[in-house]
């Protein structure tokens, strides 16, 4: 069987309800994907790697006159409720990876070790700046990846880009169905330069229907 993972892009209440603090416009409607999609993963085994954003005050993505490109309104501060991965996307055991660097072999360990989901903490919006993500990836290993959640056009962009350029040999399936952007019109370009470069889109229903599991 393909080693699989799916990865959950900061299903955060500040980015997916309505009230949170940076909505991201639509991603209410895609909750009930989100949901069937974890659900799936945590009924098939399929280990789940997601990330999070975690602010404090001065963060450098954070502004009071953000351009909503590189700065944003503050969100998902910590401890807040915004802050929290909203209930139908929650994770099964979550080891929790802070983005200070730590020790390689230790990261890699502690995640080979361990049964449950991973959750990456990040103080900016490219989940690669987390240091540890390199061994956690070199320990879980994919040979695919399941990618979904939001936004498409800022933190799904990032971690595209990281995974193509840090993982090019790794199969990169992205959920169309289940993603939704701050800026929708750049939704048509996005996709059609990722699947220029070998990123497969698929629907939640090929998904649940057992399509990413198959070699």
């Amino acid at each position: 069987m393909t080693r699989l993972l799916f990865w959950d892009v900061d299903t955060q209440h500040d980015f997916m309800r309505a009230d949170g603090r940076l909505y991201v416009p639509g991603s209410e409607e895609i909750i009930p994907v989100l949901q069937a999609l974890t659900r799936y993963a945590h009924d098939h085994g399929i280990r789940i790697l997601a990330s999070a954003d975690d602010h404090l005050p001065g963060h450098r993505e954070l502004s009071d006159t953000p351009d909503f490109v590189t700065t944003f309104p503050p969100h998902c501060m910590r401890g807040t409720p915004g802050q929290r991965k909203i209930p139908e996307t929650a994770l099964k055991g979550p080891l929790v990876i802070e983005p200070e660097a730590q020790d390689p072999a230790g990261v890699e360990e502690r995640v080979r070790k361990h049964k449950g989901d991973v959750l990456l903490h990040k103080h900016w919006f490219d989940v690669f700046t987390n240091a540890n993500i390199g061994p956690v990836l070199d320990a879980l290993d994919p040979e695919r990846v399941v990618l979904y959640g939001v936004a498409l056009d800022v933190c799904d962009k990032y971690a595209v880009e990281g995974l193509l350029r840090e993982r090019p040999d790794t199969e990169l399936w992205l959920v169309t169905d289940a993603v939704r952007a701050i800026h929708p019109e750049e939704n048509e370009a996005l996709l059609a330069g990722w699947a220029g470069r070998g990123v497969r889109m698929v629907t939640s229903d090929e998904v649940l229907a057992g399509g990413a599991e198959e070699n």
